[in-house]
């Protein structure tokens, strides 16, 4: 029997992608942006794109998009192919009439964000939750893939 070194698959673009998600819109929307044009509190530097986080751990993934002044409702989150979309849009107006004026406000907020998971993660297990602005995401990995507390192997 002899010893084959393995070497491990790379994806392509390994050096720019550093995770496990790709996120197709900011590698070719974002990828020569010169970050810091936009210095917005809540956003990433695009208008209309929240910012977003991801943890991975041992057993799951945590995803956190922040999205103030949305609710619930607002929210519309499929999962496809392997992409989850997270998409909101919200409007509002608002007319005030007196005898020498009118004033007409209205606003209107919107945004699209799609993520390819990695085959780790169990479809039927995503969770979300929104509170405080913020639009969390727990994403269940398989079982196959989490890993194990190391074992040491005694030698007879």
């Amino acid at each position: 029997m002899s010893l084959v070194k393995f070497k491990k698959r790379t994806r392509p673009f390994a050096d720019l992608v550093t995770s496990d998600f790709f996120d197709m819109e900011d590698f070719f929307d974002n990828r020569f942006w010169k970050r810091g044009l936009l210095n917005e509190r809540f956003w990433n530097g695009r208008t209309g794109e929240p910012a977003l986080n991801i943890k991975e751990l041992d057993d799951h993934f945590e995803i956190e998009l922040a999205a103030p002044g949305f609710s619930k409702k607002d929210f519309d989150i499929t999962l496809e192919d392997g992409y989850l979309r997270v998409s909101a849009e919200k409007s509002a107006e608002k007319e005030e009439k007196e005898e020498e004026f009118t004033r007409k406000e209205f606003s209107y907020n919107a945004f699209e964000r799609s993520l390819l998971l990695p085959e780790s993660v169990k479809d039927e297990e995503i969770e979300a939750k929104y509170k405080d602005g913020i639009l969390r995401f727990n994403l269940v990995k398989k079982e196959e893939v989490v890993k194990k507390a190391p074992k040491k192997v005694e030698i007879s």
